[in-house]
């Protein structure tokens, strides 16, 4: 476990953690036409069209096939390919190769110039996808490693263009996770003596300064935002504006569409979570791009909680069931929250339609999953007493 924690401080403060996730410097290119050619490529990346974002960056590339961005935001393209579809690690190869390249390409250019801004830039951002993947996969000595090895690159960077918002991104989020990360998990601290202090406050504001000034790093900053609110901050108001924002923009992104949702359910507002949700299950069950077993698991979830508060018990028992069997096909041995928290619902529903029996063999099913919340002393306390509406 202390390698694992030690692994995402180095890595998850450098780069970004999901779908939504690419670092966005490429102001440096100074042809105003291919700049926005660049933000529409990147656009692309985060509507997951992945064809279109292909076509764009092979233009960037035939155009500066020297510059380091092009090649970086192709293998960006491929990174956003293998989150869509973690389990299949048949892309991970010609990822690890992409971005071996466009480090390859900044070392070249840091041998002429070692303040060069764009390779630093772009080898602390490649180098740090590399250790994002590694993390994802297990690999926490390398993860590790290549954390170490980003952090020096992007605070060189901002060093030599502190008021460059873009940068700005990185060093708020190291910041931020530098600081709660050991908050959350105590036993990490001994670890953190040897790199930089973070700062909570710090790094928020500096996430809110790139959100608005940054040119091509403002989704991504506000996609971190929108994180940093909800998981811990608490801050449901603001994540749910961020959310919101984040969806009318990328509304193809499942990232952003199950936000939207989680928010509304943090903030109570039932009927547009049901809205929200149910979008997110329509998106499953046409396979469209990015949606997958994940995102029909979580909307069938909280479709069946949404259900069940209004008292529709059939239909909160259809969902349940989906989320339960979507649980089965991809969790651990062990389950998931959601496995533990639909599992346990289910034998609720049983006992409100006086169908003890049947009850009872779902709280001994959720005996034998994960503890998450109250799910185990809940289930416990049903086995004795039948659960009941107040």
């Amino acid at each position: 476990m202390m390698m694992r924690l030690f692994g995402l401080v180095m890595v998850c403060a450098l780069v970004s953690a999901g779908p939504a996730a690419v670092p966005l410097n490429a102001q440096w290119i100074d042809d105003p036409a291919l700049s926005a050619t660049i933000q529409k490529g990147i656009d692309h990346i985060y509507n997951l069209e992945f064809s279109d974002a292909e076509k764009v960056f092979a233009d960037v590339v035939r155009s500066r096939p020297e510059h380091p961005t092009g090649h970086f935001f192709q293998a960006m393209i491929q990174w956003v390919r293998i989150l869509s579809d973690f389990n299949v690690e048949s892309h991970d190869d010609r990822f690890i190769q992409m971005l071996d390249r466009v480090i390859e390409m900044c070392d070249r250019r840091l041998e002429k110039n070692p303040r060069d801004i764009v390779a630093l830039f772009f080898k602390g951002g490649s180098i740090g996808f590399r250790g994002r993947l590694r993390a994802n996969r297990g690999s926490w000595l390398l993860a590790a490693k290549d954390g170490i090895s980003a952090l020096p690159l992007v605070r060189k960077a901002y060093e030599i263009e502190p008021g460059n918002h873009d940068v700005l991104l990185g060093i708020g989020i190291y910041n931020y996770y530098a600081a709660v990360i050991p908050d959350a998990y105590p036993f990490v601290k001994p670890v953190m003596i040897f790199f930089p202090t973070g700062d909570r406050s710090k790094g928020i504001e500096q996430l809110e300064l790139a959100s608005r000034n940054a040119r091509y790093a403002r989704a991504e900053a506000s996609y971190f935002l929108m994180q940093n609110h909800y998981l811990y901050e608490k801050n449901y108001i603001r994540a749910y504006e961020l959310a919101r924002m984040l969806h009318e923009r990328y509304a193809k992104n499942p990232i952003f569409h199950r936000y939207l949702g989680r928010t509304s359910v943090s903030l109570g507002m039932w009927p547009e979570a049901e809205r929200v949700f149910g979008e997110v299950a329509a998106c499953v069950q046409r396979h469209q791009t990015g949606y997958g077993e994940h995102d029909g698991r979580e909307a069938h979830y909280y479709l069946g909680r949404a259900a069940f508060l209004r008292g529709d018990l059939p239909t909160a028992r259809n969902h349940y069931l989906s989320s339960v069997d979507l649980s089965a096909r991809i969790d651990s041995r062990e389950g998931s929250g959601f496995a533990s928290l639909a599992t346990l619902a289910l034998g609720m529903i049983h006992d409100l339609q006086q169908e003890r029996a049947e009850a009872v063999k779902y709280y001994r099913k959720v005996l034998n999953l994960k503890k998450y919340q109250n799910s185990h002393v809940d289930a416990r306390r049903y086995l004795v007493t039948p659960y009941a509406r107040n």
